[in-house]
């Protein structure tokens, strides 16, 4: 059983795919041992504890880039994956030369487009319908050095229909890609591990 770590800022809900995940054995070859949050007030705390996962927060307040690094290394101990699961910090080069091939991240939208910095949350979704494409999706890929520039693990497609707002397509973002593709993804990587 591979032990992993998931990063979070934020509401969850790709968290508690992960959690729902292992419970239907979805997620069968790895196990969430923490959950690490930069905010406090992030409701996937909530989420974890509910799980009986242990949690831990790492505040980035008052803190330089490379001493909140320092910290959060500290936090993450020693897992077999971690997984960046609405994780917002821009993880430094040096930090993911720690953990090579072993971070990886869930985007919402069919990379190499709407991604790099600035694109996350609803931006994405913004640019999407400002670009007028047809279809949209989500990717799981590994976390390197340039942001969502590591290789690409999966993708899934989704429509973008007419009359969709930002928040709408989001929400089938989630539950026709994201919910799906991380845990499937995190099964892969951690029943290939040696």
């Amino acid at each position: 059983m591979r032990r992993i770590v998931v990063l979070c800022s934020g509401q969850g809900t790709n968290l508690q795919a992960l959690i729902d995940a292992e419970h239907s054995k979805v997620l069968s070859s790895g196990k969430i041992v923490k959950v690490v949050s930069d905010r406090p007030d992030a409701y996937a705390l909530v989420r974890a504890s509910c799980a009986g996962i242990e949690t831990e927060i790492v505040s980035r307040k008052g803190h330089r880039r490379e001493t909140f690094e320092r910290l959060l290394a500290g936090a993450i101990g020693k897992p077999e994956l971690i997984i960046l699961a609405g994780f917002l910090p821009i993880l430094s080069p040096s930090f993911v030369k720690l953990y090579p091939q072993m971070i990886i991240n869930i985007h919402p939208s069919l990379i190499p487009s709407f991604c790099g910095k600035g694109y996350y949350g609803l931006n994405v979704h913004k640019a999407v319908l400002a670009a007028g494409v047809k279809v949209t999706g989500a990717t799981v890929h590994f976390v390197n050095e340039v942001p969502d520039g590591g290789k690409i693990i999966l993708q899934k497609a989704v429509e973008v229909k007419e009359g969709d707002t930002p928040e709408i397509l989001q929400k089938r973002v989630m539950e026709q890609a994201e919910w799906e593709l991380l845990p499937r993804a995190a099964e892969l990587i951690c029943r290939g591990m040696k």
